[in-house]
């Protein structure tokens, strides 16, 4: 068999119908767009994301007899009162702690190293004096680059400053619209496809709900996780609550790494602060408490209708978006991991399979 037939047969395998090829082009077209174009239409981008998290809201409200205009009025207000709450008091806050504990790293790498001189004298056959110098000097480099990003940072505030000041006015403006005309954009979005569109309708049920479960659940985690995290960091008098909440919180975007990663902070600012004593590992304990709790009785039910990936797809997602579109790729990973899949099973050869694995009706035979 020439190579030739081989690809002829792949070809007509996968993509003979029709539909199909409607499918590879608007795939194409969509990645293209948003590689080329993502970071132009990055409000609007974000704006399409709240937009179809809020849009749940007001359908329940609708649901329930609410006119659609109030409905769309009243979550799009609850949604800019909790954008200001985040702009004007959350983010200073998290910026004041982010500055302080800047400033304190020099402390904190002049303990560490004393308690690395503790650790030589304790132990001289297993911590060398070379490996001790080596370690420091790793962490006096990560402590220099970390300052040249802090400086970076503050002499490009004015750029950030009007670039937040952007996505302030025009992410809200875009939300609205996109929910008080969501029919009508729908519509017209529709009218660009051609009329037979049996396997994207499939695909795009499947991804709806599968999309929109995720979306929201992981909102509802990434804000109880970190508002548990402020409660047990607080009641512990750990300094930098707020910042180390906040990146537990968002840890949880990437599963099994996140934790992992944020568990460093969170373990030197608390060995800083208490030093190797009772109160660090009481706070250790109720981080891992926490972080169990998330993994197996809040993800479980926020996602119970979510189809299970495998792990190592999952990383394999994270490192692949992630590279690509940083945080937006690591917030999408499972999504977009979620579409290859339903992408696979409702591909016109998983259709064939699909049928040719049913068994055939009552009252007659299979072949």
């Amino acid at each position: 068999m020439t190579m030739r037939s081989i690809l002829r047969g792949w070809v007509e395998r996968y993509f003979s119908d029709e539909e199909a090829l409607i499918l590879l082009f608007v795939l194409v077209a969509g990645f293209a767009a948003i590689i080329w174009f993502g970071r132009m239409l990055a409000p609007f981008f974000t704006a399409l994301v709240l937009a179809f998290l809020l849009q749940g809201v007001v359908s329940a409200l609708t649901r329930r007899r609410v006119p659609h205009l109030l409905a769309v009025i009243l979550v799009f207000l609850a949604f800019v009162s909790v954008l200001l709450t985040l702009a004007f008091i959350l983010m200073p806050l998290i910026w004041n702690q982010l500055v302080g504990l800047v400033q304190e790293t020099p402390r904190m790498f002049a303990s560490g190293q004393g308690w690395l001189d503790q650790l030589q004298q304790r132990f001289p056959n297993i911590v060398t004096p070379d490996q001790m110098q080596s370690w420091i000097g790793v962490a006096g480099r990560e402590i220099s680059q970390l300052g040249q990003r802090a400086l970076t940072l503050s002499l490009t505030s004015l750029g950030n400053i009007m670039s937040l000041i952007i996505y302030l006015v025009l992410v809200p403006i875009l939300v609205f619209f996109m929910l008080k005309d969501r029919e009508a954009l729908v519509g017209f979005t529709l009218s660009l496809l051609p009329q037979k569109r049996t396997l994207l309708t499939r695909i795009w049920h499947e991804m709806d709900r599968q999309i929109a479960n995720y979306i929201r659940g992981k909102s509802i985690e990434i804000v109880i996780v970190g508002t548990v995290a402020y409660i047990t960091f607080a009641f512990f008098g750990l300094p930098y609550t707020a910042l180390l909440a906040v990146l537990v919180g968002f840890s949880v975007l990437v599963p099994y790494i996140g934790a992992a990663v944020a568990t460093l902070p969170v373990a030197a600012v608390a060995g800083f602060h208490f030093g190797i004593s009772e109160q660090f590992v009481y706070v250790l304990v109720a981080y891992g408490v926490l972080q169990a709790l998330d993994g197996n009785v809040l993800a479980p039910v926020l996602f119970s209708e979510t189809n299970n990936i495998h792990p190592v797809s999952i990383i394999v997602a994270v490192l692949f978006f992630g590279g690509i579109w940083g945080f937006w790729g690591v917030f999408f990973a499972i999504p977009l991991a979620t579409l290859l899949k339903a992408l696979v099973y409702a591909w016109p050869r998983g259709l064939e399979s699909r049928q040719a694995a049913q068994p055939p009706p009552l009252g007659q035979d299979s072949p």
